[in-house]
């Protein structure tokens, strides 16, 4: 599953610009217009990451913060914060509260993908350790199950009858090459090798077919693209 982010910002096209460039990059993301409906929304789902600017009203970027880091359940909840604001001091401000990345107004949303996967790979890693679970080792083993059901699905007795997706999906060309290696079975380190890329965007984009193809899993992704004919 993608991961969920919280944005929080009261500037209507900011945040509805933000929020799609979000999406598009595979992250589920919930807006809010101000620090309190944020708040609101945390209380019935808790994200993987809350972005939230600073000049709001009533309750501003800092309180909002305080707020988080006084609950137990949010006091290690990535935050990232956006702001005009962009003097030293302003930063130093928010770094002691709490925050874990500070972009400011006008910001390039590559950088804020960037900071955000950052934050999420160092957050998870932070929770295994906590954890004492071997996860690396159980994502492995899930991985090869998956992979199974796969070739299984590829073999010649398993013929799959095409026919045309029920909605229009648009894949990028290295998505296309990511869905492919994907329907031969390939775990994300062998497809990293064989695109000259890092895991990490192999994961970015298996996350970005997922959204698009309305699966949840490689199993249900490879079945989708046998079945409408997307792999090639």
């Amino acid at each position: 599953m993608s991961a969920q982010l919280l944005l929080v910002d009261d500037e209507p096209g900011l945040r509805e610009a933000v929020k799609e460039y979000l999406q598009e990059s595979g992250f589920s993301v919930q807006t809010a217009s101000n620090a309190r409906e944020g708040w609101d929304m945390m209380q019935h789902s808790i994200p993987d990451l809350v972005i939230s600017d600073i000049m709001m009203p009533q309750v501003d970027g800092y309180q909002f913060l305080k707020q988080m880091r006084d609950d137990p359940r949010f006091q290690a909840l990535p935050v990232v914060f956006l702001t005009a604001k962009g003097m030293t001091g302003d930063r130093i401000q928010g770094y002691q509260a709490g925050v874990d990345a500070y972009l400011p107004k006008p910001f390039d949303p590559d950088e804020l993908v960037a900071i955000v996967e950052n934050l999420l790979v160092r957050h998870t890693a932070k929770t295994q350790v906590a954890s004492g679970e071997d996860t690396e080792t159980m994502d492995i083993a899930k991985l090869a199950h998956e992979i199974s059901k796969i070739k299984d699905l590829l073999s010649p007795r398993n013929a799959i009858t095409q026919t045309p997706p029920p909605f229009k999906i648009d894949l990028t060309p290295r998505e296309q090459s990511v869905l492919n290696l994907v329907a031969e079975g390939l775990m994300n380190k062998e497809i990293a090798r064989r695109l000259e890329t890092s895991v990490r965007n192999v994961e970015k984009y298996v996350s970005r077919l997922f959204s698009k193809t309305g699966t949840n899993s490689r199993t249900e992704l490879v079945r989708f693209a046998l079945e409408h004919g997307l792999a090639k």
